[in-house]
């Protein structure tokens, strides 16, 4: 089996792939890459079943909403990439994600980097980076003009849980510059494409 980490988008012959990656627990404690696709108020009413069922449903009616990275035929790596106006807790006055213009927030070529996932056994080996090369290539091939990210700065270690968001390093190599802060240590950081 190879080592080299490909990726491809996210569609549904593809979605047993994402099930099998993100396991039967359905990844960071249930979330099924919800986090930021869904308001708060309605997230907190559903449990892990619904949450897999409504991301399901996203990959079904398409586009893709992210990118799955595969070592040979084993499944990987995740990267939740898309527009903006697909992601409303992204966009949320009160998060530090949120736009820089709020006009961002509805234009379909102002793209956000905003979950990766990595199964345990690949963790802490770089594969981070190469993702994260596939989401941006991913996203300028469907139009974006523009591609954000809200990574983490530092964390105690390279396979911490909250690296969901990625980490400020990846994005920095990737030529991602920052454009805000409203948090330490959680940049708003920007590639334009």
């Amino acid at each position: 089996m190879s080592d080299d980490l490909e990726a491809f988008p996210l569609t549904p012959e593809r979605w047993d792939d994402f099930e099998t990656l993100f396991g039967p627990s359905g990844a960071c404690y249930g979330c099924w890459c919800t986090h930021f696709r869904v308001e708060t108020s309605e997230r907190k009413t559903m449990d892990a079943d619904a949450k897999k069922q409504f991301m399901k449903d996203r990959v079904m009616s398409g586009p893709p909403p992210g990118v799955l990275g595969y070592i040979g035929d084993r499944p990987t790596a995740w990267v939740q990439v898309s527009p903006r106006l697909e992601l409303p807790q992204w966009n949320s006055p009160k998060t530090v994600s949120r736009p820089v213009d709020p006009a961002d927030a509805e234009d379909p070529t102002v793209w956000a980097v905003s979950c990766f996932f990595m199964g345990s056994r690949d963790r802490g080996k770089g594969h981070s980076h190469r993702m994260l090369s596939h989401a941006v290539n991913f996203a300028k091939a469907s139009g974006a003009r523009v591609v954000e990210g809200c990574p983490i700065e530092r964390t105690k270690q390279s396979k911490s849980v909250g690296l969901y968001v990625g980490s400020q390093r990846i994005f920095e190599a990737a030529g991602f510059a920052e454009v805000a802060k409203r948090k330490d240590g959680r940049p708003l950081m920007r590639l334009v494409l």
